[in-house]
């Protein structure tokens, strides 16, 4: 599967890094990724879901994927450490297109950053339980991850905090902050960014 692969889903996103809020890697004084994480490192959890998509004629309606990011640094200088979960519902066509939507090999969004990724730690199939209600996001990967985040506080309580043109997956992304409870195990790294920086919103990408 190649970059040239024809491709298009749309759904939902949401994340949950360890930086304070609100994360200066895409907010600041300073262009984006160029800024010092608030705890020096990045480590970030994203979680997709795909209402509807198709790959080459594969239709992904319905499927989930996650993905963890390390940085050392500052994002924007790279030695990225990257990883990738699948669902485990996925026949094996669906798994061979979600992996190259996720991982950037398909184009799109993600393959922007795959330049900034200098180990690949893994790609696992697992199951993936995402969950859409209301304002609120949650992803589990049992012994894995567990991770959920929540809008913002704001003057208007029925209505998020948006930004645009502030991030490479979404044309705008909703201020949030990640529940308690939002822990991240394996690889070696065990993460616990409850009450840290998060962002959701809906993904149209294709490629």
């Amino acid at each position: 599967m190649t970059a040239s692969s024809g491709w298009q889903i749309e759904g939902d996103y949401f994340e949950n890094c360890n930086c304070d809020v609100v994360c200066p890697c895409l907010f600041s004084s300073a262009p984006p990724f160029t800024s010092q994480p608030t705890q020096g490192a990045c480590e970030v959890a994203f979680g997709f879901h795909i209402d509807r998509g198709h790959y080459q004629g594969v239709s992904l309606d319905g499927l989930n994927a996650a993905a963890i990011v390390r940085t050392p640094g500052p994002m924007g200088q790279g030695n990225w450490s990257f990883a990738a979960y699948l669902d485990e519902r996925a026949t094996d066509e669906q798994r061979a297109a979600l992996q190259a939507i996720f991982t950037g090999a398909a184009g799109g969004p993600i393959a922007l950053l795959t330049p900034l990724v200098s180990t690949i730690l893994g790609v696992k199939t697992a199951p993936i339980t995402y969950r859409r209600e209301g304002k609120r996001r949650s992803m589990e990967i049992p012994s894995v991850l567990s991770m959920g985040v929540q809008p913002a506080p704001s003057f208007d309580p029925d209505h998020e905090i948006w930004a645009e043109n502030a991030h490479p997956f979404a044309s705008k992304v909703a201020f949030a902050v990640g529940t308690s409870g939002s822990t991240f195990s394996d690889y070696g790294m065990t993460w616990d960014n409850s009450g840290k920086n998060g962002h959701y919103a809906p993904i149209s990408w294709s490629g």
